[in-house]
């Protein structure tokens, strides 16, 4: 704390008065020229001085101030780096005596002489002894007061001097160093309020008594206001009783502002005492054990005032006993608030009078006003209705001035101020209302707003923060303004929390002060706010508010408001130049209808935050509706002035402010407010009119957005006095027939029948009395019941078992409480323990007609062991003797009424009921009054109506009514509770009770009965039947409509044209259609072509195409007399768009089918051989048309896979690949135009197709079979086509085989194999294949096991064994030539390859006989590989058949050969004849160009004979046949193949060679010499 902190100096050891300085030798002066003192400002001095007993010192010109240099005064400055003083620090000293007690020697001396001389005071010395006392302690006090003024003179001077040198770093808000203190003084003493404030600048400070500011001028004399040096005081002269109040100091500075509170309480006595002493209380008073009885006499009215004048309300209050000085605490209340003193309320007690005065009304203070005189026996209370009336506006026209202006929401940046709207709006609407501000202090108003706001909230930005303001309002229209309303209170700039934290409690005195100042933190950018929200919006402004950031640092924190259009990211920051300091902010100038989002960013001087969240987006407009009208208004009488109108409330009202009520005279068509100050309930008793007249009244609702519609005017009301109206005896008769319903041990309840006169007005209640009777002796009448019961039972409790009582019952009404009833039969107070019910109660006879009747009842009160079950009611003529009694039902009724029917006309008959459960008849009740059967002249049937409308509605006529008749309608005999589905209408003597949603929730009987008749009633049962039947009635009558065939269609013509129609049943000639599109009819012409066929009922409505103006709603709307039917049609988004395009396409369609074009678009189909087929389906061709075929963009030529044949395209993919996969398209063309059709092959199109070829191929897989290879066992099955892209998995027990070199999978033509080699009994189980073709696939499953593995694998090791023998077995592996011709005399040489293992014996045979080697005839076997024949000279013998055997253990085989001898002339040359493995002849590189034409012809035979112990080895023969289908499949030759035999294939192949073979290509057939392989057969001949 710094600042203008006083330093009190208590103690010097030397005083003189020659340092004082004029002003204080004045003060002093000032208390010695005072003659007497009040002893209580003695004590608030010596209170004051204990107070501040702690010297300082400022250290500044020590010497000067104490002369005295002995002893060294600590200094308890607080000074900063600059030893400047920026406060103090008192600490507290606990080892010095001067300070022990916090009192000075001379301090304690005066106290305890003060106490001491005080006692003897009282009790001996006389008048003159206190005058000396007081006039020694006045001196002391004075000698004390004159130190401390100087010394805080000169200390206050010095801090000015360093305040203005460094303001900034000592400005702070206003602080009370001392708060004033409450005091309690006598009558016509004076009492000193005293506070010492800090705060830099120099707070402002105002005294306030009960929140209204003190002006020392206004009372002149009264008052006393100072401040100097900080020190502020408010000095009061010769209190009175109404002194006696709060009283407030309020210190205020741009820093923020503060309060603090004390009382004074001013006492009064009587006698004969000075008036400056209190009077000694001569005794205390003893309320203890006395009842006091107050009443409130001399009442004031219902009082009628206007704005402007004063009015005062007072009551007599009478208090029994009348003790001396006692006093009842008297309260003032206006619509059940405490009303507290102000300048605007004063109230004044006498003793004996209670008195309120408004001094300067305004319509704030209409409402009811309540006294309540509280004593400690209970409290009396008096209300009264005050109506203020509108002042005369200053401008002719101009409305009434606004009401209860208030602050909602203060904080440091605007004030938000409220207000409620006049009733009276000058005969035109009210345009807005001006809000005006008034700093507190100042006289000067000035506007807030520029234009007028119609919401009755604004918020009020531009103010000083600290500073505080009262507001007002003013209503404009267009003849004027209104006069200003009542000033709000004041409300200061700040926010909430800091003032809650000024005007809070201050901290214990802890005997220490320590001033700091804390540094702020510097180089912390503050974070986001959090929570932001917008919490008003309306079209004026938006109300934001946020939570501060958990980390801000020390400093300040201030705020950045950005806005940007919703759907934008374009942030535009509202408060650009000054950012906010609270968190809260109103926004303006914003567009209405737009919507905005926002967003705050923190800010101190190390820089700006980043920003909160975004708000979501926000329209600008007002949120709160004006309220809709009020309902029904009901006017009722009252008293011969006044009138209660009830009314129904507005529906969904929000935030409803309450109801302004007009009335006016029956013709006059003048409106007069009711009531200028709203009210929240939809009851209001109007006062002030005038008797005799007829008034009518309307009704209207209030909010902040505005006021309603009038309500519907009421009916006409007389205004006279409700109860009376001419009666004799307006309070009614005594009820009768008492009786007991149920008994217990300590209580009874009671049950009576209704009086037979019910006076002027409606029974409210009934009071019951009870009396002990003791030996047929009565006692004392008690009251049971303080509030009237409603119903005609009662139980009376607190009653004593077995004791004998008798009861009286008195009914009530609004006149008053009438005469009591004869006392009842005495009765015993006895629990009944019967098993059986008790008697019903409460029997009421309704609807008497010659026939019938309706009788009700209430169930019993005691229902015995268990519930009722059922009821049995028991009629008797009513002369008729008790054997009479017969029963109506003879099943038990479960309701609580029965209508009883075929009585006789005019006979009178009584009626009693009892009641049922599981333990049998009850007790019956009291017999019903006797009752005619006999329909009473002018009674009338409850009609049911369907009106034109369709309204279903009961209705009711009587025509004996009185004038506070009423209709009372019930269902079931039961009060209508559900207001929703029943609307009820009176008018003079009708009534009706309208249906506002007829279902089946509103069957049962319904019955109206007219009160003050008698008995006046009737009742209709809603059956289901019925309903349905009045259902169809009202839908007629409601919804009388043309009846349709068939509902409004559309539909799409050629070339795309858009019909919309329908078909009516029947329409006369008068009918007439509109044709609506989007709320718009539309006509006859270009765009739309309508025809209504009148015969048919066919309207319609064609268009030639549509566009996207086009989309909306299509109606058509039929008149036909009072008939009317329509048909809509919606056609918009998607429904709409797809139309248009299907329109689109027809008109294409169109157009595209007057040239070649297609009927079905190009696609494609997979054959059962596998072949896909590419077709579409074209028409209007002509031989012009030309059709071509492209992939990828690239012609396909045409060859025999195109087709044309009736109307259909193909295209034949034979064995479809990758490379097929591409986009296909086909174009037709000719003069008349073109056409195109696409297919797209390619990604999830050609997936597609594959996917079917694999579907294809799957299905026509064969079954799985097994089969066995010298290798293992093989599985396998086969296609009618395979496809390199098939995907194919093998399974073994469901899961897919890992292939290794043991199991192997692949394909041989279009067989699919797996192979097992060397099968083992693990390989045994459920083998599958399975065929993927994107859907489910498809799978062949064989079960390898049991007798098929057995099976298998015994062939397996046949064949094995066989393939051995095959592999082993002697051969003669390359061929011999079949014929040799040779000439004479030349040399021939033959070699073959031989194999086998072991190495085979070689055999050479000439005819058939062995032959062996010699020189003539060579035979070689070398390496066990190669055998050669030679023979040196050919002669002619050597002819013959020749053939080389070869055998070895596992077979023999042989080759044979013809050497046919010729002469000639021999030939030097040698001739090779070399041949290939399969026995071809291939001439050698020496053989002469001539001889190679010599003809050798034929095939070589092979004969391969059988070893005796080998069988051959046998090539799988299915896979033979397969390899050849295979092979004529790939040739693409699709004829069948014939099977050739060996000997034909070798014959064939020579003779080509023999042929064909060129002399100069004869160095292509040499064999190279550097080969490495041997000849297989070489002929030679020299």
């Amino acid at each position: 704390m710094s600042g203008s902190i006083p330093f009190y100096q208590k103690h010097h050891l030397h005083y003189d008065r020659g340092y004082r300085s004029k002003e204080t030798q004045s003060k002093v002066s000032q208390y010695q020229a005072s003659s007497r003192y009040s002893a209580s400002g003695s004590a608030s001095a010596a209170t004051r001085s204990r107070g501040l007993n702690v010297s300082s010192h400022s250290g500044l010109e020590e010497s000067r101030l104490s002369p005295s240099p002995k002893r060294a005064k600590p200094t308890y400055l607080a000074v900063d780096k600059d030893n400047q003083i920026i406060g103090y620090v008192v600490p507290i000293f606990r080892g010095s005596q001067e300070f022990a007690t916090g009192l000075s020697d001379t301090e304690e001396a005066r106290v305890r002489d003060t106490a001491a001389y005080m006692a003897r005071r009282d009790l001996f010395t006389s008048g003159l002894e206190m005058e000396r006392s007081e006039l020694i302690s006045r001196k002391e006090t004075m000698r004390e007061s004159a130190e401390r003024i100087t010394l805080n003179k000169r200390i206050h001077e010095h801090e000015e001097h360093f305040k203005r040198m460094n303001e900034d770093s000592l400005m702070h808000a206003p602080e009370f160093v001392i708060k004033p203190r409450s005091h309690t003084v006598w009558e016509k003493q004076c009492v000193r309020l005293h506070c010492t404030v800090s705060g830099w600048p120099d707070p402002r400070v105002v005294w306030y008594k009960n929140n209204v500011a003190l002006d020392p001028l206004a009372n002149p004399g009264k008052y006393k206001i100072e401040s100097r040096y900080s020190v502020h005081s408010l000095e009061i002269n010769k209190c009175d009783f109404d002194d006696t109040a709060q009283y407030r100091v309020s210190a205020m500075n741009s820093q923020g502002e503060l309060s603090a509170f004390a009382s004074v309480v001013v006492k009064r006595f009587k006698g004969e005492m000075d008036e400056f002493l209190p009077a000694p209380r001569l005794g205390p008073v003893s309320e203890y054990g006395i009842t006091f009885q107050t009443h409130i006499v001399d009442k004031f009215g219902v009082s009628f005032g206007r704005e402007g004048e004063t009015m005062s309300l007072g009551c007599t209050v009478i208090i029994y006993p009348a003790l001396h000085r006692y006093q009842p605490e008297v309260e003032w209340y206006r619509d059940d608030v405490l009303l507290s003193p102000s300048k605007w309320t004063h109230m004044h007690w006498s003793g004996d009078r209670a008195t309120l005065t408004l001094t300067h009304l305004n319509k704030e203070d209409e409402g009811l006003y309540t006294l309540r005189v509280t004593t400690k026996s209970g409290y009396e209370t008096y209300s009264a209705y005050v109506f203020v009336r509108d002042a005369d506006a200053e401008v002719e026209g101009a409305p009434a001035a606004p009401l209860d202006v208030r602050c909602l929401d203060a904080n440091k940046d605007y004030i938000i101020v409220a207000w409620k709207q006049p009733a009276v709006d000058g005969g035109n609407s009210i345009l807005g209302y001006f809000v005006d501000r008034c700093e507190v202090g100042t006289t000067h108003w000035i506007q807030c707003n520029d234009t007028p706001v119609k919401f009755a909230r604004f918020p009020v930005t531009g103010l000083v923060e600290g500073r505080s303001y009262i507001f007002r309002v003013r209503a404009v229209n267009k003849s004027g303004i209104s006069r200003p309303s009542r000033v709000s209170e004041p409300v200061a700039a700040m926010d909430p929390a800091d003032r809650a934290r000024m005007r809070g409690t201050s901290a214990p005195w802890t005997g220490q002060i320590i001033v700091t100042e804390e540094e702020p933190a510097e180089g912390i950018v503050p974070s986001k706010p959090c929570d932001l929200q917008v919490t008003e919006a309306t079209k004026n402004y938006v109300v934001l508010s946020w939570k501060p950031p958990g980390e801000k640092g020390l400093e300040g924190v201030m705020y950045y408001v950005e806005k940007c259009v919703s759907g934008t990211d374009s942030w535009q920051r509202v408060n650009t130049e000054i950012p906010v300091k609270s968190p809260r902010f109103a926004l303006f100038d914003l567009a209405e209808g737009k919507a905005y989002r926002f967003r705050v960013r923190c800010c101190n001087s190390a820089g700006v935050g980043e920003p909160s969240d975004p708000t979501e987006a926000t329209t600008v407009g007002d949120k709160l509706d004006i309220p809709s009208a009020p309902g029904k208004v009901i006017p009722t009488r009252n008293t011969d002035t006044s009138v209660v109108v009830s009314w129904e409330a507005s529906c969904n009202a929000k935030e409803l402010v309450g109801y302004y009520i007009e009335g006016s005279i029956v013709g006059s068509n003048v409106w007069e407010p009711c009531n200028n100050k709203p009210v929240n309930v939809t009851r209001f008793i109007c006062h002030g009119l005038i008797t005799g007249e007829k008034y009518v009244f309307r009704v209207r609702a209030v909010n902040a957005a505005g006021i309603s519609q009038f309500s519907q005017e009421s009916e006409a009301v007389e205004v006279k006095a409700a109860i009376g109206g001419g009666i004799l005896h307006a309070s009614p008769a005594p009820p009768y027939g008492i009786t007991i319903l149920e008994c217990v041990r300590d209580s009874m309840v009671l049950a009576w029948k209704q009086p037979t006169f019910i006076g002027g007005a409606d029974i409210t209640g009934y009071f019951v009395d009870y009396r002990e009777v003791i030996d047929g002796v009565p006692g004392k009448w008690h009251e049971a019941n303080i509030k009237a019961v409603s119903e005609r039972a009662y139980r009376v409790s607190d009653l004593k078992e077995n004791k004998k009582y008798q009861f009286q019952v008195r009914a009530a009404n609004m006149a008053g409480v009438g005469i009591p009833s004869l006392p009842s039969n005495t009765f015993l107070c006895e629990e009944w323990t019967i098993a059986v019910p008790g008697p019903p109660h409460d029997l009421q006879i309704r609807e008497a007609r010659n026939d019938s009747l309706v009788l009700l009842w209430k169930p019993p009160v005691y229902q015995g062991r268990d519930p009722v079950n059922g009821f049995y009611v028991d009629i008797k003529e009513a002369d008729a003797p008790e054997e009479a009694w017969r029963g109506v039902n003879t099943k038990a009724l479960e309701k609580t009424y029965t209508k009883i029917k075929d009585l006789k006309e005019g006979e009178k008959y009584v009626f009693r009921v009892r009641a049922q459960n599981k333990a049998g008849v009850g007790k019956v009740s009291d017999v019903t009054e006797p009752v005619p059967a006999l329909t009473k002249p002018g009674t009338k049937e409850i009609v049911v109506d369907v009106d034109d409308d369709g309204v279903i509605s009961l209705n009711f006529e009587c025509g004996n009514m009185t004038p506070d008749s009423k209709f009372v309608w019930s269902k079931n005999y039961e009060d209508i509770t559900d207001t929703s589905r029943l609307t009820t209408e009176t008018k003079g003597t009708k009534s009706k009770v309208v249906f506002n949603r007829p279902g089946e929730e509103d069957i049962g009987v319904y019955s109206c009965l007219v009160t003050h008749t008698d008995g006046a009633s009737s009742s209709y049962t809603l059956s289901e039947e019925e309903l349905k039947r009045l259902l169809e009635i009202s839908h007629d009558h409601k919804f009388p409509i043309i009846p349709l065939k068939s509902d409004l269609a559309v539909e799409l013509l050629e070339k795309g044209r858009v019909r919309f129609w329908l078909q009516a049943e029947k329409m006369s000639n008068n009918g007439k259609v509109d044709y609506v599109f989007n709320d718009n009819v539309v006509s006859q012409g270009e765009k739309y072509k309508m025809n209504f066929d009148k015969n048919t009922g066919v309207i319609e409505m064609t268009m030639e195409s549509l566009t996207p103006a086009d989309e909306g709603t299509y109606t058509f709307q039929l008149q036909d007399g009072k008939a009317t039917n329509q048909s809509s049609l919606v056609l918009i988004g998607d429904v709409f768009k797809q139309l248009q395009k299907e329109s689109e396409f027809q008109r294409k369609e169109y157009f595209r089918k007057q040239g070649p074009h297609f009927i079905e678009y190009l696609s494609w189909e997979v054959t059962p051989e596998c072949c896909v087929v590419l077709k579409c389906k074209v028409g209007n061709m002509k031989k012009e048309t030309s059709a071509l075929w492209h992939k990828d963009r690239h012609q396909i030529k045409v060859d025999e896979h195109l087709g044309f044949a009736e109307g259909v395209l193909k295209l034949e993919i034979a064995q479809i690949s990758k490379k097929d996969a591409g986009v296909y398209e086909v174009i037709l063309k000719d003069d008349r135009g073109q056409d195109t059709s696409t297919l797209n092959l390619t990604d999830q199109g050609f997936k597609d197709l594959m996917n079917e070829v694999f579907s294809v191929i799957a299905n026509s897989s064969t079954p799985l079979k097994i089969t066995s290879t010298d290798e293992g066992i093989r599985l396998y099955t086969f296609v009618s086509y395979y496809n390199d892209l098939l995907q194919v998995t093998w399974h073994y027990k469901d899961s897919a085989i890992a292939f290794s070199d043991r199991i192997k999978s692949g394909v041989v033509g279009e067989q699919l194999w797996l192979q097992i080699t060397e099968p083992t009994e693990k390989d045994m189980g459920k083998y599958a294949i399975e065929f993927y073709d994107g859907k489910g696939g498809l799978r062949r499953t064989v079960d390898l096991s049991g007798q098929a593995f057995d099976d298998a694998f015994a062939e397996f090791q046949r064949l094995k064994a066989a393939a051995i023998a095959e592999r082993n077995r002697a051969r003669v592996a390359g061929g011999l030539p079949d014929v040799v011709t040779i000439q004479e005399g030349k040399a021939l040489n033959l070699t073959c390859n031989i194999s086998g293992n072991p190495v085979p014996e070689v055999t050479w045979l000439k005819n058939d006989r062995e032959i062996t080697s010699d020189e003539h005839c060579i035979l070689k076997f070398e390496s066990g590989k190669f055998a050669s024949f030679t023979i040196t000279g050919v002669n002619t013998s050597d002819s013959g058949k020749y053939s080389i055997l070869v055998k070895n253990k596992y077979g023999t085989e042989s080759g044979d050969f013809t050497v046919e001898v010729t002469e000639g002339t021999p030939d030097l040359g040698v001739t090779s004849y070399w041949t290939d493995e399969e026995g071809n002849v291939v001439f050698g590189s020496n053989t002469p160009k001539e001889k190679m034409k010599t003809t050798l012809t034929g095939t070589k035979m092979q004969k391969r004979k059988e070893s005796v112990s080998k069988a051959s080895t046998v090539k799988n023969v299915e896979d033979r046949e397969q390899g050849k289908k295979s092979e004529a499949q790939n040739a693409g030759d699709p004829a069948e193949v014939p099977a050739l035999d060996s000997d034909q294939t070798k014959e064939a192949k020579v003779d080509l060679i023999n042929q064909t073979l060129p002399v100069d290509q004869s160095e292509a057939s040499e064999q190279p010499a550097d080969s490495a392989e041997k000849p297989e057969a070489v002929a030679e001949t020299t």
